[in-house]
């Protein structure tokens, strides 16, 4: 029995290094095809610019709704062309902000108004598909409540659906930038994710004739490719109901287009505990979109570079259970006595590709300075591995179910390191997992301890990574949690004891706020 159950596990180990392996070849073979890219010609203003809907899903978002609206209104477009409609379906006072901003600009004589429905059926999904009837614009561009797009973005991209042999192009997808890039190392190591995703994967997957995802904003349709019935529309049986619209119409025969140069600026997640949130429903409605399309991309009449692409693609945050399950059964097989492969070489085979992906991403974006945002690369990687148990949970709750509960990334209108976000209601509790990292921390060190007892503390340095990231993740949840408290009590202590006496003294009681 116990010779058996060490051949499960190493077969379980096998398994996941191989497939850790696959997708980090991937990410080479993405990296080959982006150097093909270069910029996208600028197609011809048309004579007459078509009519475009501008539509703004929102739920409580009272910190950066005016900001998003203002930018939008503010685009440079024809103004008998251009419709906004900000999707509102808030509970508390943003929806008071969203009324006073749209009466103040449809005063000045904006095309604008608040569509508003009863209840959050769908959630954003739902919220698209209920305003695409009260939409007037042959295209549709959609921004999330964190943008601020730049005035020349519809003259940038509507000219790509009109150009010639352009009449089958379902969705042009643009880049996203960054607000606060600079916040904070957190948001630095973002940055350099989301760079490496967009100047390197999107552009890679189109110059290969991949399939691709449209990210859900920063983006315009076509509105016939959503009212296709080959495509279906907006549906809400997934998370991520903007991977699964863009999928569909592409099996429906629709082609996407990715601009790279077109940059529309979002803000990043200075909270631990948002961008985990982030994480879990990407990861979920990811494999949601797997389960419910990948059969009829299987059997797509494509190349086979072209489907195995695709399903990499809609598969990408199996990583996460693979590196979990690569942690668990390390130390279980040292105990039976058997010997996994060499971690040493595990790490040279599974993590070279994505180091080169985000290192040509800076290239590609900031030329000589693209060093800069590479350094961020550890902190990136414990990241990754630290949200390793995170993701997996919503891996398997994706396998197992349909749509779920739209859980929002909270924003705070971080743009500067002036700007604060802890005070905000906002504000995310402690994940509830965090003991569970914390468990695996010291489970990872009990590995590499047995590990180096076997092979030597070399052997061990993967195991410590794990242990690495996931502290990392538990520590800085942590001081985020708990930093605004002490950094209130240095504010009274170090400064109005001296400046304002009673002040202090009144908010040292048990009812002080400060």
């Amino acid at each position: 029995m116990q010779e058996l159950i060490v051949f499960i596990l190493q077969v379980l180990y096998g398994l996941c290094a191989l497939g850790l392996a696959i997708y980090s070849l991937h990410a080479a073979w993405l990296v080959w095809q982006a150097r093909r890219t270069s910029p996208a010609t600028r197609s011809p203003a048309p004579t007459v610019w078509p009519a475009v809907t501008v539509q703004l899903p929102i739920y409580n978002e009272r910190h950066v709704a005016e900001r998003l609206i203002e930018a939008c209104v503010l685009l440079d477009y024809p103004r008998d062309r251009l419709q906004l409609q900000v999707l509102d379906d808030s509970t508390d006072d943003t929806s008071l902000l969203v009324d006073r901003c749209v009466d103040g600009w449809r005063a000045q004589g904006c095309n604008i108004s608040a569509v508003r429905r009863q209840g959050r059926s769908g959630f954003k999904a739902g919220a698209l598909a209920h305003a695409l009837p009260l939409a007037a614009g042959d295209f549709i561009a959609v921004f999330d409540a964190d943008f601020r797009p730049a005035p020349d973005f519809l003259r940038r991209t509507i000219p790509h659906f009109l150009a010639a042999g352009a009449a089958q192009t379902g969705f042009v997808q643009t880049r996203w930038g960054h607000l606060n890039r600079d916040y904070s190392p957190l948001t630095r190591s973002q940055a350099l994710a989301l760079d490496g995703h967009f100047a390197v994967e999107q552009a890679g997957r189109q110059a290969a004739g991949s399939l691709f995802g449209f990210n859900g904003s920063a983006g315009v349709w076509r509105r016939a490719c959503i009212e296709d019935a080959r495509t279906g529309g907006w549906q809400d049986d997934t998370l991520c109901e903007d991977l699964d619209l863009s999928y569909r119409a592409q099996l429906a025969g629709w082609r996407p287009f990715y601009l790279n140069d077109v940059v529309a600026p979002a803000e990043i997640p200075p909270q631990l505990s948002a961008y985990k949130r982030q994480q879990f429903r990407w990861a979920k409605g990811s494999i949601q979109t797997l389960r419910k399309l990948g059969a009829r991309v299987w059997a797509e009449h494509r190349p086979l570079s072209v489907r195995v692409a695709a399903m990499i693609h809609l598969g990408s945050y199996l990583i996460h259970p693979m590196l979990l399950l690569l942690l668990l059964t390390i130390p279980p097989l040292l105990l039976l006595g058997g010997a996994p492969p060499s971690p040493m070489s595990l790490i040279g085979l599974t993590s070279f590709g994505p180091p080169l992906l985000y290192a040509v991403g800076q290239q590609r974006l900031y030329g000589r300075r693209w060093w800069g945002g590479w350094l961020y690369l550890p902190l990136l990687t414990l990241l990754g591995m630290g949200v390793c148990l995170n993701n997996s949970l919503a891996v398997w709750q994706g396998l197992r179910t349909r749509g779920g509960d739209f859980e929002r990334t909270p924003k705070f209108h971080v743009e500067s390191a002036a700007d604060r976000w802890w005070s905000s209601t906002y504000r995310l509790p402690l994940d509830r997992t965090m003991l569970a990292e914390l468990s695996l921390m010291l489970y990872a060190l009990l590995g590499a301890w047995l590990l180096a007892h076997h092979s030597g503390w070399l052997s061990a340095a993967f195991l410590l990574l794990y242990a690495a990231s996931f502290g990392a993740v538990v520590g800085i949840a942590l001081w985020q949690d708990r930093a605004p408290v002490l950094l209130r009590r240095i504010y009274r202590r170090r400064f109005l004891s001296r400046t304002d006496p009673a002040k202090y003294n009144a908010l040292s009681t048990p009812d002080g706020t400060i």
